[in-house]
């Protein structure tokens, strides 16, 4: 019985462990600690998996995901920020202005804004689905992902158009 449960955690886990791992590196913009947040939640995932219905496996895990990733962005160690490359000129140099990509406009958000935003957009999840797995209500997540998208269009400094027209009348 032992052998099925691994056996059936193993297959789960390896079908899910890089999509879990691409939302973790969004919701914490860092490959390392996105590493970290998934081998936490394999493992939460794993110590219960007798009692998880195997439906619905994947939102529980994305759920433990989810609640790591701003559980961290919450301790005060957090504003330290790594580098994987120095600079190429000193701090004090001029700059041509802010050269955001969306995982550095992510990581600018507060927590629960980034989380809705990767779970609604990078997950694809429904607003309902979104807010069962941060345990918010549906307007909260419509508020955050109002609010994030927002914020985005600011740091990003150019306009969000997803299904709208360019021209207004």
């Amino acid at each position: 019985m032992g052998e099925d449960r691994d056996g059936a955690f193993t297959e789960w886990a390896q079908r899910t462990a890089q999509q879990l791992r691409g939302t973790a590196y969004l919701l914490c913009g860092d490959w390392h600690t996105a590493d970290d947040v998934v081998q936490d939640a394999l493992v939460r995932v794993y110590e219960r998996w007798h009692r998880i219905r195997p439906e619905a496996a994947t939102s529980y895990a994305r759920r433990v995901v989810a609640t790591a990733a701003v559980d961290r962005s919450r301790r005060p160690w957090r504003r330290e920020v790594p580098s994987e490359v120095l600079p190429d000129r000193p701090s004090g140099a001029p700059d041509d202005g802010p050269d955001y990509d969306v995982v550095s406009a992510l990581a600018e958000l507060p927590a629960r804004q980034r989380a809705v935003l990767v779970l609604r957009f990078f997950d694809d999840l429904s607003v309902d689905d979104t807010a069962r797995v941060l345990g918010i209500t549906p307007g909260t997540v419509k508020s955050s992902t109002s609010r994030g998208l927002d914020r985005l269009r600011e740091l990003m400094r150019t306009p969000v158009l997803a299904g709208l027209d360019e021209e207004k009348p």
